[in-house]
């Protein structure tokens, strides 16, 4: 999968819960978690295209989907607490677990490559 297309999304993503955030009135503690949380997606994604190692990209995608879980709670919360209509939502909570979906393939699949990398008999 091409790192670029995720860090795209990403990005998009996040501007589009700025966007939200900027229209939300009071509960100021939470809509900066919804901040944080959304805007940590890209920057790990972004952090791991330069990782040192398989470890450490595999570090740095989890954090990203760990991140993208809490972005969905916070999104649900809004929801769910009458702080945002659903209509205003919908798009960013399918794009959340879009990008979750991306994540989880590319950590999958890195992890699969780990296993057989090591899994080889190394010659002397």
């Amino acid at each position: 999968m091409k790192q670029n297309k995720l860090t795209d999304l990403s990005v998009k993503f996040a501007l589009a819960v700025l966007e939200l955030c900027s229209k939300i009135k009071g509960h100021y503690s939470i809509v900066d978690q919804l901040e944080r949380s959304s805007t940590s997606i890209g920057a790990n994604i972004r952090e791991a295209n330069y990782a040192q190692s398989n470890a450490d990209f595999l570090s740095k995608m989890k954090i990203a989907l760990k991140e993208c879980y809490e972005t969905d709670y916070w999104l649900e919360l809004f929801l769910k607490a009458g702080f945002v209509e659903e209509e205003s939502v919908k798009h960013i909570i399918t794009e959340c677990g879009r990008i979750r979906y991306l994540l989880i393939k590319s950590i999958n699949t890195l992890e699969t490559k780990i296993k057989i990398t090591s899994a080889k008999p190394k010659s002397e």
